[in-house]
């Protein structure tokens, strides 16, 4: 169905991917993003003078609620629980001890005394000797549901029991406050316990009625003007206003208008992604599979770093999106994967904190990415770029710091750390080829390299079948390795080309004269037409075969170009001999012509190493007469028009071949006697 519907109208799921890419995006971005202004503390305000939209308080800063809050604390009541049974335990004790201690003359006096003594201390309440009294203020002592309010100091603590008795009955004995003091110290015993919960319960009422704001900033004042530092007073100011635009009215109202605005500049940049695509790579442009890879890393960029910003601001820079642009740079090239880089970053630039930040560091970052080595399947190589990536963050964020505080001083020594995960979430980048290869059917230098292997199961029943022809593949390989060393091609493409182009010839290798031992050929026994259609179905049975193994769609083009709809010329001459008036086209090869400048030069490299085989006695002026003419002859048929090689690129490819047919024939020199 999914075919049907494509076939029909290509543009159609162009416009829903698209769309698809779009509503994904503005879901995951904050719906009250727009109505916040950005900015750094300890920063400089970069934008316009800002005068405030209308009237608002100003909130307090924790600094300000942290003050009031102690001060409540410090004017607050602790509450105490008095145990009456204590209290009566000790008088009891008093009464029934009393005797042991003083039995003098005057004990009525002594006991009435020592009752009264007794008594104040119970009314005043008796600490626990380890009671930490360092934030003692206001107490309160409960008591059958009531409660009596005392100032600190009222308390009675058994530590300071000496000094009570000494204050009390200052016209007495030393001898008298001593057995006082040994009395109350044996019978006294804390008689009030700490209420925890009346306590945080009353000091939480207090802390209810602390106002949240103070001040107010009148409709057209002056808030912050350029290049202030945001500090203090102003930062309070910006938070403020910040704070009352998410908490307004209309924030529904305003929130719907700023989805509108966000799916409009989402959609507009993507747009203009596949309007790019369409103007400059229309062969992407074209191909769906591609498209879908290209709208899913930008959507997947977008929304991992606004996931992310969401969970906290500071977290947008662990994103690594330079993932994607490396991605992209293995696939296509580095031209889609800058323009590609940037959408992404304008997109999240708007929804984060310090936007204009982001861009600057960001774009350098992307443009370090891209300019890295494209051999990244080497972990030396993976890591150099990383390397270079982190180094750039750290560099670009430095540079803007500076730029914007005028100092260094106070600079966030913990971003770096953000930039280091990102750089280690960059390695991520290399098991990420493997699993988008799988997926869209993609390949990579990383699959060429392990495609260029000759012991692979398919190379390896070419050696065994077909040894002439093997011998011959890895030839034409060398050649045309050379050949796109020479002309900036895609050197790991042309040359696992090269190794498979000829993979078709495993089906009937005796018909192929490098596999034929002795001067029997089995054509002799077929007429020139059967013996064409054979040689021809190399290219049928080599596509079939690269389709049933696996092979990259990249790779089967080799197979299929690689004669393009050349001629078979031997039995062709041989078929018009018999018959003048032969069908050329059934000795026609079915296509189609090459199409880009690997498989140009493989078709070259191949024509050449295969016809060299019949110079007998070659020279270096034969060998540049014998590469002309078969090079040339090949652009006369138009084999090369739909391929974006240019004439220079042919004559250096000519050039080279002819060096490699030097070296092979081992020709020398010849110098004058």
């Amino acid at each position: 169905m999914l075919k049907k519907f494509l076939q029909i109208s290509p543009f159609l799921y162009k416009a829903f991917i698209l769309l698809a890419s779009v509503i994904t995006i503005v879901y995951f971005i904050p719906s009250n993003s727009q109505f916040s202004i950005q900015f750094s503390e300890g920063k400089r305000w970069t934008g316009n003078t800002l005068f405030a939209p209308f009237d608002f308080p100003i909130i307090k800063s924790k600094e300000e609620l942290q003050s009031e809050k102690k001060n409540i604390k410090s004017q607050s009541i602790l509450y105490f629980d008095l145990n009456i049974d204590v209290s009566e335990k000790i008088l009891n004790d008093y009464s029934l001890n009393f005797n042991k201690f003083f039995q003098s003359e005057d004990d009525s006096l002594n006991y009435k005394n020592g009752l009264i003594l007794l008594n104040s201390f119970l009314k005043r309440g008796i600490l626990p000797l380890n009671f930490d009294n360092s934030e003692m203020r206001r107490i309160a002592l409960v008591s059958n549901n009531t409660e009596r309010v005392y100032e600190k100091d009222s308390l009675f603590r058994l530590d300071n029991l000496s000094s009570e008795i000494d204050k009390i009955l200052a016209g007495e004995s030393k001898s008298k406050k001593r057995d006082y003091y040994n009395f109350f110290f044996e019978i006294l015993q804390p008689n009030i316990t700490y209420n925890k919960d009346l306590t945080e319960e009353y000091l939480n009422e207090l802390n209810l009625s602390i106002s949240p704001t103070r001040d107010l900033v009148l409709k057209g004042e002056v808030i912050i003007e350029t290049n202030q530092i945001v500090e203090g007073e102003k930062l309070n100011k910006l938070k403020s206003l910040n704070y009352q635009f998410s908490s307004k009215n209309d924030n529904k109202k305003i929130n719907r208008s700023t989805q509108i605005g966000y799916f409009l500049l989402v959609f507009t940049l993507l747009l203009i992604s596949l309007i790019y695509l369409f103007k400059f790579r229309y062969a992407v442009f074209e191909d769906d599979n591609k498209i879908t890879f290209i709208f899913l890393n930008i959507s997947l960029s977008v929304v991992m770093s606004l996931i992310l910003a969401d969970i906290n601001p500071r977290l947008i820079y662990v994103s690594p999106i330079c993932i994607f642009p490396l991605l992209t740079k293995t696939f296509f090239d580095s031209r889609i994967a800058f323009f590609i880089h940037i959408i992404p970053v304008l997109i999240i630039s708007f929804a984060v904190f310090n936007g204009f930040e982001y861009i600057f560091i960001q774009i350098l970052a992307g443009i370090v990415s891209i300019l890295s080595t494209s051999k990244i399947y080497k972990r030396a190589n993976l890591f150099i770029s990383v390397a270079q990536i982190t180094s750039v963050y750290f560099l670009g964020y430095l540079i803007f710091y500076i730029i914007t505080s005028g100092n260094i001083e106070k600079i966030d020594l913990s971003q770096f750390g953000f930039f280091l995960a990102n750089g280690m979430l960059t390695l991520f980048v290399l098991p990420l080829i493997y699993f988008y290869e799988k997926i869209f059917f993609l390949v990579s230098d990383v699959s060429l390299l392990e495609l260029s292997d000759t012991n692979s199961p398919l190379l390896k029943e070419l050696s065994d079948k077909a040894p002439g022809t093997f011998h011959h593949s890895l030839q034409v390989a060398n050649l045309s390795e050379a050949c796109a060393n020479e002309i900036n091609a895609n050197v790991l493409l042309t040359r696992v080309g090269a190794l498979y182009h000829d993979i078709g010839k495993i089906k009937k290798p005796n018909f192929f004269s490098e596999n034929q031992k002795g001067s029997f050929s089995p054509h002799d026994e077929l007429t020139p037409m059967d013996s064409a259609k054979i040689i021809i179905n190399h290219v049928i049975d080599g596509v079939s075969l690269g389709k049933k193994n696996k092979l990259p769609d990249r790779v089967i083009d080799f197979i299929r170009t690689h004669h393009g709809t050349s001629k078979v010329y031997y039995f062709y001459k041989k078929q018009i001999e018999l018959n003048p008036s032969a069908d050329l086209e059934k000795f026609l090869y079915p296509g189609p012509k090459p199409f880009s400048k690997e498989t140009s030069i493989v078709m070259m490299a191949d024509s050449i190493e295969a016809a060299s085989k019949s110079l007998k006695e070659p020279s270096l002026e034969i060998l540049k007469e014998f590469v002309h003419k078969i090079i040339n002859q090949q652009m006369d048929e138009g084999q090369f028009l739909n391929s974006n090689i240019t004439f220079a690129e042919i004559e250096a490819v000519k050039k080279i071949l002819i060096k490699k047919l030097v070296n092979i024939y081992q020709l020398r020199i010849e110098y004058p006697s």
